[in-house]
């Protein structure tokens, strides 16, 4: 039986997608392995957003290459459909699949034959690069995660119409793209029908479903929330400008869908999101929030941030500093700027030196994790709903309450994708509470 692995890169959208190419492979008889186990086939689904992102794909090739030098070596997704010629320069790749084609990997893998001898080298050149058009591409391919019991990630969007100066994934993705909402709920109920009790929806940008037609996000959520099995929806990155009162009002009235939001944010300066070509204010963002905690006290409220943009001076970045600051938030993800070749920003004048953009992501860091602090202390004897997974570290084993707070408690298999409710209390240096059931 041919053994093939996965590996992912990136998002949960990323996720979602290798675990329906998955069971594609399962389904036609292979083996699925772990990946740092040895295989005849790796599958390395990468990511672009980053130049980190783009260096652990590469590591990740190398490793799989190390494993097993005689096995294939397929690459997938945004990194192959943006720059493919950088990875088949990569001696041991065998397969490069845009965002397209990765849908039809296994037909690929079982019909790639080496082509001509490559007479330079005195051996065949084996790469194969299939890529096409993004931009033209309207299909929309439905998936979902499988194998993990406490969770699914549920794909409901691809692509992006936004083109923010900074970003290559509307090059990488293509444009905006979703299936209408039957088929969605279709594919929901199908994916009900496994052991998860808690779904995430994904996407690149998922408050713009339905685009181009008469259906939106706010009508998908009103029948998602009916779907037997779903217990737990959770809504994963949106843009403050389609998070609209609708949308939040249907979050804090039905207990289907977790009060837990992720908002990209960017920059706290309207200089910089209009050089981001961002579609709001950082009015909008504020406003999003206070409507949020007005409703739902207690809400998880993420935000995305971006330090060193180019352009981005010590007194703009101040602005971002003192905006969030103010912000009844709960965490930060900071991210320094990494320029992007083909984006508009790769042009843009008075670049930020590294060492500004490492000092400025220290203090963003360092005011997450006050923000983070002050969020737990809020939460603190609270009950909730934890639904725990299967992990075990160090004795211990992790669950998340609705408002996506981490509880921790001494393995015990019979926890393991159950809904515990319980007081938020016995916070440890890290902050995470533990649970100690009553014997």
């Amino acid at each position: 039986m041919t053994k093939i692995a996965f590996h992912t890169l990136g998002c949960k959208l990323n996720f979602s997608e290798t675990s329906t190419i998955a069971r594609d492979f399962k389904e036609q008889g292979y083996d699925i392995t772990d990946f740092g186990e040895v295989a005849d086939i790796y599958v390395i689904h990468t990511c672009s957003v980053t130049s980190v992102a783009e260096k652990k794909c590469r590591s990740a090739i190398q490793q799989a290459i190390r494993r097993n030098p005689d096995s294939k070596i397929a690459v997938i997704g945004c990194y192959a459909q943006l720059r493919p010629e950088n990875l088949q320069e990569i001696e041991g790749v065998n397969l490069i699949l845009g965002n397209a084609e990765k849908f039809d990997l296994r037909q690929y893998i079982e019909s790639n034959t080496p082509s001509e001898l490559d007479l330079v080298n005195n051996k065949y050149q084996a790469c194969h690069i299939h890529t096409s058009d993004i931009q033209k591409d309207k299909k929309f391919a439905p998936s979902y995660s499988s194998g993990d019991r406490t969770r699914t990630f549920l794909k409901i969007q691809d692509g992006c119409n936004y083109y923010c100066t900074y970003c290559t994934i509307p090059h990488a993705r293509g444009h905006s793209r979703s299936a209408g909402i039957a088929d969605t709920i279709a594919l929901a109920s199908k994916a009900a029908m496994g052991d998860a009790r808690e779904f995430i929806l994904t996407g690149v940008n998922i408050g713009d479903y339905g685009h181009g037609t008469n259906e939106n996000f706010f009508d998908l959520l009103t029948q998602l929330v009916k779907v037997k099995g779903m217990e737990r929806i959770r809504i994963s990155s949106i843009e403050p400008e389609l998070l609209d009162d609708d949308i939040i009002n249907m979050v804090a009235s039905n207990e289907k869908l977790m009060p837990h939001f992720h908002i990209p944010l960017q920059s706290g300066s309207d200089t910089i999101l209009n050089l981001m070509k961002r579609k709001y204010v950082r009015e909008v963002f504020y406003n999003r929030v206070e409507k949020i905690k007005k409703l739902m006290p207690h809400a998880c409220i993420a935000a995305d941030v971006i330090v060193g943009f180019p352009g981005e001076t010590d007194e703009l970045f101040q602005e971002t500093f003192t905006f969030l600051e103010q912000l009844d938030i709960s965490y930060l993800h900071v991210f320094s700027y990494s320029e992007r070749p083909g984006t508009i920003a790769e042009n843009l004048p008075n670049k930020v030196s590294s060492q500004k953009k490492q000092i400025r992501s220290k203090i963003l860091h360092s005011l997450s994790g006050q923000k983070m602090k002050t969020f737990y202390a809020q939460n603190e004897s609270r009950i909730v709903n934890v639904l725990f997974e299967s992990d075990r570290i160090k004795g211990f084993m992790h669950g998340f309450s609705e408002n996506y707070i981490k509880v921790k408690t001494a393995f015990n298999p019979e926890y393991i994708n159950k809904i515990v409710t319980l007081r938020l209390e016995n916070p440890d240096s890290d902050g995470i509470f533990e649970y100690k059931p009553s014997s």
